[in-house]
């Protein structure tokens, strides 16, 4: 039998960790919408969220440019990079789980390529579809990571029924590398739209406005909702297949919903941002490290986070350089990459300890 302060404990520990990713969040949003090159007041943006959004009595704020500037322009394009990192930190840590490989992340299984060659087709030919107009790129690209992951689960069960994890991964890996050839033709082969093409597949939420995160919230909630009431068959597939089915788990039918739920998750977050790479694979081990392995929370603690660390990258994006702005996936990469080898020489050297 446990003891009752060890699970109070437990338990306080884990308030305490939701508290600290909440208000990482919070404290990202408000230096998000308050630094640029029109500075804004902590308590100015406070003022304008509650009258706008939470329709308080408030005051008007000092200024009224403060107000466009704030629900017209920063607001919609810090959310918008808050649910790209929450869908990204999310998939990453189900695929993780579920694949039993800590250098998983959302682009394993060839989603992110999938999206990106529906972008670049777009960009490409110049194709815009009638009713739809300027979100004729993020529907496509959502429509051609459907197609992929659709055609990776088929193969996949093709060559084996049972869609063991490591043909599934070989099988997204084959799909990533024969599309990002097909990525690097349309490249090679583009003229003016280069530029345009480039500076996508590097990432942005820059001048994506309200439209975007009507676009992705869907994909976001469902995506999000599927995973978190799948948090207790990550943990019992951790250990395996063999011991999942022991456990009682339909671990055929809880795959696919895993792998459809990330995908859909990373589909949407491509489609409307580009490609913006360590998110999901960084994060999910950072949490994992400081708040533990149960998927019950690494899921939730690692979409906070994750919002928390895009909103602050694109900020650093676009401030570092004024008034130019320089690609939010330049950054994550930039800084992504020493804390994932850090933390993987951490790791090896516990294990020899």
């Amino acid at each position: 039998m446990q003891n009752p302060f060890t699970l109070k404990f437990s338990g306080n520990k884990r308030i305490i960790s939701y508290l600290i990713a909440s208000g990482f969040v919070v404290i990202s949003i408000l230096l998000a919408i308050s630094i640029g090159s029109v500075q804004v007041p902590i308590k100015e943006i406070i003022t304008i969220l509650g009258r706008e959004v939470f329709h308080l009595p408030l005051e008007e704020p000092n200024k009224t440019m403060y107000t466009a500037i704030v629900m017209n322009i920063r607001l919609p394009r810090v959310l918008l990079a808050g649910i790209v990192g929450a869908s990204l930190a999310l998939a990453g840590a189900a695929f993780q789980g579920l694949l039993r490989n800590p250098l998983a992340d959302p682009y394993t299984l060839g989603v992110s390529s999938g999206a990106s060659v529906g972008a670049v087709v777009v960009l490409f030919f110049h194709i815009s579809l009638p009713f739809i107009g300027e979100f004729t790129l993020p529907f496509l690209s959502i429509i051609a990571s459907f197609v992929t992951i659709f055609l990776v689960l088929l193969f996949a069960r093709s060559i084996e029924p049972a869609m063991k994890v490591e043909t599934i991964i070989l099988t997204g890996i084959i799909f990533s590398s024969f599309l990002g050839a097909l990525l690097s033709l349309m490249i090679a082969l583009s003229g003016e739209e280069l530029r345009q093409i480039i500076g996508w597949l590097l990432g942005s939420v820059s001048m994506r406005g309200w439209s975007y995160i009507k676009i992705i919230l869907p994909f976001f909630l469902i995506g999000g909702f599927v995973l978190m009431l799948h948090t207790r068959e990550l943990n019992a597939l951790t250990f395996g297949e063999e011991r999942a089915k022991n456990l009682g788990v339909n671990v055929e039918k809880r795959k696919l919903l895993i792998l459809a739920a990330g995908s859909l998750l990373t589909g949407a977050a491509v489609a409307v941002s580009g490609t913006i790479g360590f998110v999901g694979l960084v994060i999910p081990h950072l949490v994992r490290l400081l708040w533990g392995p149960d998927h019950r929370h690494l899921l939730p603690l690692s979409m906070l986070v994750g919002a928390g660390f895009l909103i602050l990258t694109d900020l650093v994006a676009r401030t570092i350089i004024q008034p130019a702005e320089l690609p939010i996936g330049v950054i994550t990469a930039l800084i992504g990459a020493p804390v994932f080898a850090g933390i993987l020489v951490k790791r090896r050297m516990e294990r020899r300890g």
